[in-house]
């Protein structure tokens, strides 16, 4: 339908929100970018990672924008506004993937630190990290009731 054009490096990572109207794309020049999914134009360019956007997730109202980084930071984006609402920081290496819960009230990221670690989207506070794996987490999914995790 569209070629979406305006990222000045590779895009990584990429999630629709949940209304399929908002396309946002994660690329290695530090940046996110919501496009207007009907018609292909930029909405908005977010700027505040030091290095590449490496996961992304949408909460499932579509109001919150969770992006990764490489420089191992987790942004919450107000998804209408484009602002910053929190910056969680606590892994030690890049984030490879993430996921709200189905009740928005967490998100999971996991890292190439070979760490999950389950937030409070509310205060940005690590609520648990699950150590086990020995090597990086690129895939986690929740159930749909939140009581479980799989990575």
């Amino acid at each position: 339908l569209h070629t979406l054009e305006g990222h000045t490096k590779p895009i990584y990572t990429i999630a629709f929100s949940p209304d399929g109207r908002t396309l946002a794309s994660g690329s290695d020049d530090g940046t996110v970018k919501l496009w207007d999914a009907g018609s292909g134009a930029v909405l908005q360019t977010l700027e505040g990672h030091n290095r590449e956007v490496t996961a992304m997730a949408f909460s499932l109202d579509g109001r919150t924008l969770a992006s990764g980084s490489t420089d191992s930071t987790i942004k919450l984006w107000d998804a209408g506004s484009g602002t910053v609402l929190q910056t969680l920081e606590g892994h030690t290496k890049p984030i490879c993937a993430m996921a709200f819960s189905p009740d928005s009230k967490q998100l999971v990221s996991a890292s190439s630190d070979s760490t999950v670690k389950l937030w409070d989207t509310g205060s940005g506070m690590v609520l648990h990290t699950l150590e086990g794996h020995t090597k990086p987490i690129y895939a986690m999914a929740f159930s749909p009731d939140s009581k479980q995790l799989a990575s």
